[in-house]
């Protein structure tokens, strides 16, 4: 399955690529990432037909991830990516906003890596 993450934080990459190290080598998920909304846009107007999932920041610089997701909600309507937001800030406005422009789900940092498998095996093909 490819992932396209999206977060700001340089960081991000690696701890990915490390916490997913077994499922990437056996082929299961195949991440991309993207440092700002708008570059994960500039990657979709690409390869959009290949992601299936996109794990996105909340409050990146620029683009917010709300902003992104309302962009690739009214952009890429089929197929549709799944898209899970990820936030520091667990807070109801947050998850109302995000959950009121189409996030199929959403996460608070520091992530689970274990609740974030557990919920990304459940969109494998």
């Amino acid at each position: 399955m490819k992932i396209l993450v999206v977060d700001d934080e340089a960081d991000v990459q690696p701890l990915f690529i490390q916490r997913f190290r077994k499922e990437i080598r056996n082929g299961e998920f195949d991440f991309s990432f993207a440092l700002s909304g708008e570059e994960a846009l500039n990657y979709l107007h690409t390869a959009h037909s290949e992601i299936v999932l996109i794990l996105s920041d909340i409050n990146m610089p620029g683009m917010t991830g709300i902003e992104l997701l309302s962009r690739i909600r009214h952009e890429y309507e089929t197929p549709p990516p799944v898209v899970m937001m990820i936030t520091a800030y667990g807070d109801e406005e947050n998850r109302s906003q995000a959950i009121q422009n189409g996030a199929n789900d959403f996460l608070t940092k520091p992530l689970d890596f274990n609740l974030l498998k557990e919920k990304l095996k459940t969109f494998v093909v």
